[in-house]
């Protein structure tokens, strides 16, 4: 009665609440990534992630491809350009080699940053479009 299991262990159904995602250290991934749930990446990606939920790649991870998200968390390396409807973060000793459009953006004084920084307050980011007048743009910076 109570020690009884109403569904079978193992890989089932999926979660519906959109549960987060991880690629763990030591695995490497080749191909795009699409999901409505946070991702996490600590291994390497050879492709784009498109996420309408938050991206964290992490100390170890490594992306080489682009990646679009409403906020991204970055402290390992990325080689692309970064799509991010609100606040994305450069932290510890993250490297990103690519252009950047963004809400807001946050580099930790610790972090690379090489490329283009593009933001808006209402930004179409995830989309590539930038919908306000109000536009900034920073050419080749570099936090460290």
């Amino acid at each position: 009665m109570f020690n009884q299991k109403s569904k079978s262990e193992g890989f089932g159904d999926a979660p519906a609440s959109g549960g987060a995602s991880l690629i763990a250290a030591g695995t490497t991934l080749k191909g795009d990534i699409t999901s409505n749930g946070d991702i996490r990446i600590d291994g390497t990606l050879h492709g784009n992630i498109h996420c309408t939920a938050k991206v964290v790649i992490g100390a170890n991870g490594v992306v080489e491809g682009d990646i679009s998200g409403q906020q991204a968390d970055i402290m390992g390396k990325v080689k692309g350009t970064i799509h991010v409807k609100e606040l994305l973060q450069l932290k510890g000793s993250s490297v990103v080699n690519g252009n950047i459009h963004a809400g807001k953006l946050q580099i930790e004084p610790t972090a690379n940053f090489n490329g283009q920084c593009h933001m808006s307050e209402l930004s179409g980011a995830v989309n590539g479009n930038s919908r306000s007048g109000s536009e900034k743009k920073v050419d080749n910076a570099v936090a460290a």
